[in-house]
């Protein structure tokens, strides 16, 4: 198995990235759609975020107002701790699960925006980190078609770590500023490398 750490700031075009691996061949293993399930009505970081944070992130049918959340969790240093506190272990631990039941002969791609900020570091590390990149207009432009407000893009921006950091770090950069026609060469050169 090789196991690989995709992250990138939020807006940067992780999932494109994800869905052009998944097409040659990579399992994924996304932080993004495990976060999602683990606050579905009835498990237990729900509970445990309605104790933090109050019955005002909760919609009228008992879900995740995930706005209601992100405006209390992301306004101070100490919401937004809390709210890493809550999910990061459940998160991190259903993809210690995904990773384990994944065969041996393939390449597992753990998709995390806050793979270096976080305790993602899952068992045995990471053998590549891919970087993927785009400029903060763009990313600002990709997060409000996706129906977020700009000032709450521009603040979950702004308490990643930057482009430059997560840099520092990787083992291969890929550069989503444009469409998925200049992408494919560079997967194609990651997932050669990946395969070699």
């Amino acid at each position: 198995m090789v196991l690989v750490g995709l992250t990138g700031g939020i807006g940067s075009g992780k999932s494109t990235v994800d869905e052009l691996l998944v097409r040659r061949g990579a399992v994924l293993v996304d932080a993004d759609v495990i976060a999602r399930e683990i606050v579905e009505p009835g498990r237990p970081a729900l509970g445990a975020l309605v104790d933090r944070f109050g019955d005002a992130i909760l919609q009228a049918d008992g879900s995740l107002d995930r706005q209601a959340l992100a405006d209390l969790a992301f306004s101070t240093d100490e919401g937004k701790q809390a709210l890493n506190d809550i999910t990061w272990p459940a998160i991190r631990d259903e993809m210690q699960r995904q990773v384990d039941a994944a065969p041996d002969d393939c390449v597992v791609v753990v998709d995390a925006a806050l793979l270096l900020e976080s305790s993602f570091g899952l068992e045995g590390g990471y053998e590549q980190v891919v970087v993927v990149e785009a400029p903060i207009d763009v990313r600002l432009d990709r997060l409000e078609a996706r129906g977020l407000r700009r000032d709450d893009a521009a603040r979950r921006i702004a308490a990643q770590m930057s482009d430059e950091e997560r840099r520092e770090h990787a083992t291969f950069v890929i550069d989503n500023a444009g469409s998925v026609d200049d992408l494919e060469p560079q997967i194609d050169a990651l997932w050669t490398m990946l395969t070699a």
